[in-house]
């Protein structure tokens, strides 16, 4: 470069275009601060002024809530034929519709950064954890969603809302999640204004690891689903006192029902001797619930028993006592959640913001959680320490007491209950060959556009949906740039075209599904299918030896192949009867694991193994910090 052209000002090559590399930057300041269109002379006499006009949502936009449960499972919840109570979800889907169809990733930090921002997880780097232990040097396994893909709270604080999140976030890199920083990986950088809750994937009730705004705080003592509930009426009465007119989003993403199951008595003694039949009839009573209620097919059947299982009635009295009174805690937990969201629509409601709001309910992040072991889990004693099954039942009915309460640092309940809770569907969380792993239901509730409400819809969807549904409500496009950085694209595709259509045809045909080894793809009904590691029920449910040696061969991994218009629940496996159709599905998901990055396939045998390292340095290693002190 020669010296006169050294001497260009940043101005001049802004306006002549050869600065190629500022030119999003331009644009963004386009979009944040319109050019000045004024007059500017010697004197105020001669000049003419120019105001830059505020960012406003469209005329009429709705507020918006998005709601996540954790790890609920499809058949819990009295809503979709569950023996557990939730009213308020039951009142909500009564005004609104129920879509029974609708998917997860099967795990939580990869079904949160699909919801957030509309594109398949490992797409966004999430094909795991943002962990330090469980992600990976690949792109799909980093765990730090690019920048080039934009959440729903970028796009709408840029489309003229107050955007809030409270609650679990999951997708902060630990050595990022210390009062150091760097925060552009926090809520606050990727489009949330303000935030309260724990970044990691699960905390105490009582003692949380909590965050307010971009600094660790410390807990009041309640119960963390109160806090957060709290916290959120509290940014919604503060805007609206300033700007009732203003549109805001809200994300509501509860701890609850993740482990640790803690809750008072008031709420687990609810169900005292309420599940004393155990999880076989508990199964029977909610699948024939649903049947009533349309919730699945007439033609259905219920799945056998997973292996893993015992009959109920092959318990001692000990252990059918034990066993019941977690599911009690787990009950009276989610009831209790759902009586946090029913505050949370109280306020909406008593503030006259109810009708003119857009909420969707997704009741948990994957299918009903395994990892409480065999046996249940209420301290980790359990799944730190090599125990035999009698051990297991023995400390835990020594600490039966503690289940559910703030000694209960890790209550959670047995495998039985996991799949009771996953009704009628095979398997579980993390499985996301299985249903019973990714089928979740969802609310919406939207009176300004819903014609029928009460009835229930059964489009296929998944959570990359969300984000242009509300787009597509709201009345704006998927922005080309968000604070100068250009966007990829989104993979979801909206579900408001059945919103007053139940008999539309689907127009979401094609999904992967992928966790640690586990891994599926959907196509048209037909579904093809692998059940990674069979052998070892879950590598933290160390009550059982795990049977590691040939896991991670995934070339002998067996394919299956499902037709689920005509087997609801994966009963039928059809791969030697039309193989044409499996090795056109099995190449369909070579190609989608090229396109999104799901390669190298990564499982839990190479994380317990060391075989993928990530190097933190000590002094920002979060899991060394302490803020409850």
């Amino acid at each position: 470069m020669n010296i006169s052209n050294k001497r260009i000002t940043l101005a001049a090559l802004l306006l002549s275009g050869l600065l190629t590399a500022s030119t999003s930057y331009a644009q963004n300041i386009t979009q944040q601060q319109q050019p000045f269109q004024g007059v500017i002379g010697k004197t105020l006499a001669d000049s003419k002024e120019s105001w830059t006009t505020p960012v406003k949502a469209p005329k009429g936009a709705p507020n918006v809530v998005w709601i996540l449960l954790d790890d609920v499972g499809f058949g819990a919840s009295s809503t979709f034929g569950g023996l557990i109570k939730t009213p308020n979800f039951d009142t909500l889907a009564q005004l609104g519709l129920r879509y029974t169809n609708f998917h997860t990733a099967g795990i939580c930090a990869p079904t949160r950064s699909a919801l957030l921002t509309g594109r398949n997880h490992h797409y966004v780097h999430m094909g795991g954890f943002a962990h330090t232990s469980l992600s990976a040097g690949f792109p799909g396994y980093d765990g730090r969603i690019p920048s080039d893909k934009g959440t729903i709270a970028e796009i709408l604080r840029e489309n003229g809302y107050n955007t809030f999140a409270v609650g679990k976030y999951g997708l902060t890199p630990d050595e990022d999640a210390t009062d150091a920083g760097p925060f552009d990986r926090w809520p606050s950088g990727k489009g949330f204004d303000h935030f309260f809750g724990f970044l990691g994937s699960q905390t105490d009730q009582y003692k949380p690891d909590l965050v307010e705004e971009n600094a660790h705080v410390t807990p009041d003592g309640r119960n963390l689903n109160e806090q957060i509930t709290d916290k959120a009426i509290f940014y919604l009465t503060r805007q609206q006192r300033v700007a009732p007119d203003k549109p805001f989003f809200l994300y509501y993403a509860p701890a609850a029902t993740h482990a640790p199951h803690q809750v008072s008595h008031e709420w687990s003694d609810l169900y005292k001797g309420q599940f004393d039949e155990g999880w076989d009839v508990f199964r029977k009573k909610v699948f024939e619930n649903q049947k009533k209620l349309g919730i699945i097919p007439a033609n259905a059947v219920l799945p056998e028993r997973n292996p893993a299982i015992k009959a109920w009635d092959s318990l001692s009295p000990d252990e059918k006592k034990l066993y019941a009174r977690f599911m009690e805690v787990y009950a009276g937990y989610l009831t209790y959640a759902d009586a946090q969201v029913g505050r949370l629509l109280q306020y909406l409601k008593s503030s006259k913001q109810l009708d003119k709001t857009l909420i969707f309910v997704v009741i948990g992040d994957n299918g009903a959680s395994k990892e409480g072991s065999p046996n249940g889990d209420i301290d980790r004693q359990i799944l730190t320490k090599q125990h035999t099954e009698e051990e297991n039942i023995q400390h835990n009915l020594e600490k039966t007491g503690e289940i559910g309460t703030p000694e209960g640092t890790q209550t959670n309940y047995p495998l039985g209950w996991a799949q009771a809770a996953n009704t009628p569907f095979k398997y579980w969380k993390q499985d996301a060959n299985a249903e019973g792993g990714t089928r979740n239901p969802l609310i919406v509730y939207y009176p300004k556009a819903i014609k029928n409400p009460g009835t229930i819809r059964t489009q296929y969807g998944h959570v990359i949906d969300l984000l242009p549904t509300t787009l597509e409500a709201i009345g704006i496009n998927p922005p080309e740039y968000i604070r100068g950085i250009k966007q990829d694209t989104l993979q979801g595709t909206s579900l408001f075209y059945s919103v007053n259509d139940a008999l539309a045809a689907s127009r979401h045909r094609v999904q992967y599904y992928y966790i640690f080894g586990s891994r599926s793809v959907y196509k048209d009904g037909w579904k093809a299918e692998v059940y990674h590691h069979p052998d070892f029920i879950d590598l933290t449910s160390v009550g059982i030896k795990a049977k590691t040696d040939s896991a991670n061969n995934f070339d002998k991994d067996v394919w299956e192949l499902y037709d689920l218009n005509a087997d609801y629940t994966e009963r039928i496996n059809l791969a030697s009867k039309y193989p044409d159709k499996l090795n056109e599905l099995k190449s369909l998901y070579d190609e989608q694991a090229k396109k999104y990055y799901i390669y190298p396939f990564i499982d839990w045998e190479d994380v317990l193994k060391g075989r993928i390292h990530h190097i933190v340095p000590p002094q920002t290693d979060a899991s060394k910090v302490n803020y409850n002190k």
